[in-house]
């Protein structure tokens, strides 16, 4: 490993060199900036890694059947496990998808499931992403580049193989394949993955393909190739919200959706991964009840903990956020990537009323948890070592042939001393994630 600590620079400029970016909007404009990589790798033990695949295993497998449940007969909140009004007050819950059913019955091919360990080295699951999950990549091209540096590193190494995430992603998507061929559909060059979207059509073979390449004729969703003419699409796994998706049935004024393209999809003429309207299983508010999902659906007790969580919407909830809200951590439901994530512990006290306010008002925007005090990894800043807090990415797969975790992971940390924020677009770096062979 000191080899790979020795070339951390050489590493990062050739990342560079290979587009490794991160790019986002903001005040209105795109900034295109690196994401900077640490050479000293997160190391999960065979034995931890057994555990926390069958966990993740089950998450999902429970959130696929709350997903079914909740656009088919909604038997959850027949049955008052779930409130209706954290499922239909939902911006993820779509009616144009309800009485859909995908292919296989699978709407979260792809779920990147968020998590950090405790000082006492318990996991906990902070966030399900269901929609259109990023960063497989990073760790895939970083451990490519980093055997070049070190071959002799990974050849003593002893840990699994991550280069089977292309073939993993491949596998899945030809399961659920109505005829035709599978592509990538990215909305272009300026969003914030683009380098994921072009990196993962070369590993995987299939197009890469904007909406100007793709079109709706009869119900089936076709592609333009410059070699072949029109060429049948049977899978799309795209890169673009539910929003923009279709502007026949979701937001008209998309300029980067395929016209028709839900019609193909309830005809069951093309798999969409991930499936439109995911996003009401990873709502922050109904991840309180994941772990009860585990039990209604699968008859298990779930193997992964949620961070300890309160629903405002609940009185007895409501009264403990309002009397302990300086020690907490309140998150709005509708952000992501890091925003609307705010301490209670750095406000002041009219802050506090502020807030006290806001939740009073609103109840189901909020949910409220405890501080998980999760580890620090060490990184490489300058010529020194320092720690700073890191979680990981881990990644399932769900096709018609069941469920695959993926034995590796997007390790991302803070750049600054203290701060629990280690999201990209907050200015954070990754790590790769080595899981040692048994």
């Amino acid at each position: 490993m000191d080899s790979l600590i020795r070339n951390c620079a050489s590493i990062n400029e050739l990342l560079a060199r290979y587009g490794v970016k991160f790019g986002i909007y903001k005040n209105g404009a795109f900034h295109e900036q690196l994401f900077p990589f640490d050479p000293m790798p997160r190391i999960i033990e065979a034995r931890q890694w057994v555990e926390l695949s069958a966990g993740l295993g089950q998450r999902v497998r429970a959130l696929n059947a709350f997903l079914l449940d909740i656009y088919g007969k909604k038997q959850i909140v027949r049955d008052g496990v779930v409130p209706e009004e954290f499922v239909f007050s939902s911006s993820g819950f779509l009616r144009a998808c309800d009485g859909l059913t995908p292919p296989a019955g699978v709407y979260a091919h792809i779920a990147g499931i968020d998590l950090v360990q405790a000082l006492d080295k318990t996991w906990y699951v902070l966030e399900d992403n269901l929609r259109i999950p990023s960063g497989a990549s990073y760790p895939l091209i970083a451990r490519e580049i980093c055997r070049r540096a070190s071959p002799q590193t990974f050849r003593s190494a002893g840990i699994l193989e991550n280069r089977t995430y292309p073939a993993m992603l491949s596998r899945m998507m030809k399961s659920v394949a109505a005829e035709g061929i599978c592509v990538i559909m990215t909305p272009g060059r300026y969003n914030a993955a683009f380098f994921e979207h072009s990196y993962l059509s070369e590993k995987t073979g299939f197009a890469l393909a904007t909406n100007e390449d793709l079109f709706v004729e009869g119900n089936k969703l076709y592609f333009r190739d410059c070699a072949k003419g029109r060429v049948r699409v049977g899978a799309v796994y795209r890169r673009i919200s539910d929003e923009y998706l279709d502007p026949l049935t979701f937001l008209p004024e998309s300029l980067i959706g395929v016209p028709g393209i839900m019609d193909a999809y309830r005809a069951g003429n093309v798999a969409i991964i991930n499936a439109p309207g995911n996003g009401v299983a990873d709502d922050k508010g109904i991840y309180y009840f994941v772990p009860k999902m585990v039990e209604y659906y699968l008859g298990e007790k779930a193997i992964l903990k949620n961070a300890p969580t309160y629903l405002p919407f609940y009185e007895a909830d409501r009264e403990y956020v309002l009397d302990n809200l300086h020690k907490l951590v309140i998150k709005d439901v509708a952000e992501a990537g890091g925003y609307g994530v705010v301490f209670g512990r750095d406000m002041t006290a009219d802050e506090l009323e502020g807030w006290r306010q806001r939740i009073l008002a609103e109840p189901r925007r909020f949910i409220v948890q405890e501080v998980i005090d999760f580890i620090d990894l060490p990184i490489i800043e300058g010529a020194q070592t320092v720690c700073r807090k890191a979680d990981l990415r881990a990644f399932v797969l769900t096709g018609a042939d069941g469920v695959e975790v993926w034995p590796s992971g997007l390790t991302r940390f803070s750049r600054v001393a203290d701060s629990f924020v280690v999201n990209s677009s907050q200015g954070g770096g990754f790590k790769d994630t080595w899981v040692k062979a048994a």
